[in-house]
């Protein structure tokens, strides 16, 4: 029985490893399968892989010979270009040596033509030098001279034809272009004085204050006088009270600070409370006004041209101007009108830069608004400041060079001492009597001519330049030289003038023969 039962047990257990194996087997040809379904398609894919890189590798083979034949192709083009270049520079060469060998031809020919004149020109030279010998020993015989002195004599009238004839068209010249060139130059001036129209009445600082009554001088001396003292002290100014009535006149060379004093002691007087206390507040509320009343007067001239590139300082100085007379001609208002002159004769002139002109006139006074504060001639001075400030060396030039204390460096230096001159000189600029005027301009000459050895003294310029021609036999160089210095020194003693007087001596040796 158990013999039954093992033997089953073996025969199942038989069945379940073949069954077992069986399916291992199935299973191993499944995979055998599959691995054969995938090398099937791996040789496909390289084998559709190959085809499509054959056919990328075509492309490009044909690309690249596509390209390589265009390139061959353009270089043919470009080498049968060159080589027909070639040709034609050839052919060119070959017609220029054509033409040079003609050339050379024709040279040789004429070099033969002109050996042969040469030779003529030889035998009839020899004829004429043997003709001429023959006529200058007839001439020497005849005129009884010898051939270096008639030659002499011909040179010297020859000569002397020449210089005559030369400097008679020479002086013409010069009589022509001074006649042309003075007519030109009142045309200008005309012209530049017709286009300026100014204002009958010019606005200047008054020092004069007027009271409403007798009274008001005693309450502005104040208690021991300590009212006037802090005017005094608080502008800088002298107070003037006089026997005039109802008037004080205020005392001070600087323009500015009179102004301020002024409209101080007006405020003053129209407010009625005048103590220490209440007169520094009004001077110094004055001080501010007049100090907002300059940059707007520089701010408004610097807006009336146009100006660009104008530093504050020089705005600042110019509406110093404002308050600045000279011989009661407001400054600020001559610096416009010479601005204007100078640009309009510029314009006449046909200068290429007419704002120069415009801006050298414009500031060309700038120092007047240092006159008082700094020593020295205000041309120098305002030349310095514009020379600080950065202007242009021309509009320099023509500040310092209006007075002639430089020499000019440029057409637009005179034609600012031109307009400056213009502007003093019209009608109205200036108050001067003439009896003063002309009494000032005899002083200067008599002075000069109370020195040894001056011949001619003349006053030019409104008094600001003695000319002195003195003997030139008895005065040397270096006489002169003490001899201006001597008279500057005396002018400066007996005389009181604004500004500066230049003295220019004057020496010269002059030869003068006549032709009669």
């Amino acid at each position: 029985m158990l013999e039954l039962i093992i033997s089953a047990l073996l025969c199942a257990t038989g069945v379940a490893l073949l069954a077992w194996a069986w399916k291992k087997i199935a299973t191993a040809r499944g995979v055998l399968y599959e691995a054969q379904q995938v090398k099937e398609q791996i040789k496909k894919d390289l084998e559709t892989e190959r085809r499509e890189s054959l056919i990328k590798l075509k492309d490009e083979l044909y690309k690249r010979r596509t390209e390589a034949e265009a390139e061959i192709k353009k270089e043919r083009n470009d080498l049968e270009r060159f080589q027909q270049k070639l040709t034609s520079r050839l052919e060119t060469l070959e017609k220029k040596e054509s033409q040079l060998d003609e050339m050379q031809r024709d040279l040789q020919q004429k070099e033969r033509n002109m050996l042969r004149s040469s030779d003529q020109l030889r035998a009839h030279e020899q004829r004429v030098k043997h003709l001429h010998d023959e006529l200058i020993s007839k001439l020497e015989a005849v005129a009884s001279m010898s051939r270096e002195e008639a030659r002499q004599v011909l040179v010297n009238a020859l000569e002397s034809d020449v210089r005559m004839t030369h400097e008679k068209w020479i002086q013409k010249v010069e009589d022509d272009t001074r006649q042309q060139a003075k007519e030109r130059s009142i045309q200008i001036v005309v012209n530049a004085m017709q286009r300026y129209a100014a204002e009958q009445v010019a606005p200047n600082s008054s020092g004069v204050v007027h009271l409403p009554n007798d009274e008001m001088k005693g309450r502005i001396i104040g208690k021991e006088g300590r009212n006037i003292k802090s005017l005094e002290m608080a502008t800088g100014m002298e107070f003037v009270i006089g026997e005039t009535p109802e008037i004080i006149t205020i005392s001070g060379f600087n323009p500015i600070r009179r102004e301020v004093a002024r409209r101080s002691l007006e405020k003053l007087i129209s407010d009625g409370r005048i103590n220490p206390t209440r007169i520094e507040e009004t001077v110094l509320q004055c001080e501010r006004e007049i100090d907002e009343m300059i940059e707007e007067y520089g701010k408004n001239a610097i807006m009336k041209f146009n100006l660009q590139g104008v530093k504050p300082e020089i705005t600042s100085m110019l509406g110093k101007l404002h308050f600045r007379t000279s011989f009661s001609q407001n400054v600020l208002l001559h610096s416009f009108e010479v601005a204007l002159f100078a640009r309009v004769i510029a314009e006449e002139l046909g200068l290429p830069h007419p704002q120069i002109a415009l801006r050298g006139g414009l500031l060309h006074d700038i120092g007047k608004a240092l006159s008082a504060e700094c020593e020295g001639p205000h041309a120098m001075l305002g030349a310095e400041v514009a020379r600080r400030c950065g202007e242009d060396p021309l509009v320099i030039n023509a500040i310092a060079a209006h007075h002639e204390e430089v020499p000019f460096a440029s057409i637009y230096a005179p034609i600012v001492m031109i307009a400056d001159s213009i502007s003093a000189s019209r009608p109205g600029a200036r108050r001067e009597t003439l009896s003063t005027y002309i009494k000032r301009l005899e002083k200067l000459e008599t002075i000069a001519h109370m020195f040894e050895g001056v011949k001619k003294a003349y006053a030019l310029q409104a008094g600001r330049e003695v000319r002195i021609i003195v003997e030139e036999d008895n005065v040397n160089d270096e006489k002169a030289i003490i001899l201006a210095r001597d008279i500057a020194t005396t002018i400066e003693k007996e005389m009181a003038f604004p500004g500066q007087i230049k003295v220019n001596v004057i020496r010269e040796k002059r030869a003068i023969e006549y032709a009669r």
